[in-house]
């Protein structure tokens, strides 16, 4: 197996900790983070480590043919309807879309513990 080639839409409170493992797992290409605000701590992660940046997550799947996993951690059911919507209409087959909790699970199964997700008022239109 080559490895797993990962986009990011949200890059808050649990996007951050989570790219952080991402990006240092040898066997992981991130290619790009997605959020609506760009000042949020994992887009300046990404930006350190030269990954692509966007506030426009849809941007991250023009690419999609390369992309093995889109981790969704918006927490936005309008993301999630969005990426669900776009995997049909293109017919793309390849791309998994991972959801929020999931995310979850493994970041607690990584800590030892029960992580939490947070999330503001905003939310992707």
């Amino acid at each position: 197996m080559q490895g797993f080639r990962i986009a990011v839409v949200g890059a808050g409170e649990t996007g951050t900790p989570l790219l952080k493992q991402l990006l240092t797992a040898p066997f992981v290409t991130v290619l790009g983070v997605a959020d609506l605000d760009l000042s949020m701590p994992g887009i300046a992660l990404a930006r350190e480590h030269g990954v692509k940046v966007t506030d426009n997550f849809m941007e991250l799947l023009s690419q999609e043919s390369n992309v093995d996993i889109v981790i969704d951690v918006t927490g936005a059911p309008k993301v999630r309807e969005a990426l669900r919507k776009h995997m049909v209409d293109s017919g793309n087959d390849h791309t998994l879309i991972m959801h929020e909790r999931i995310a979850l699970l493994m970041l607690s199964l990584s800590a030892g513990k029960l992580v939490n997700g947070k999330h503001g008022d905003q939310e992707y239109a």
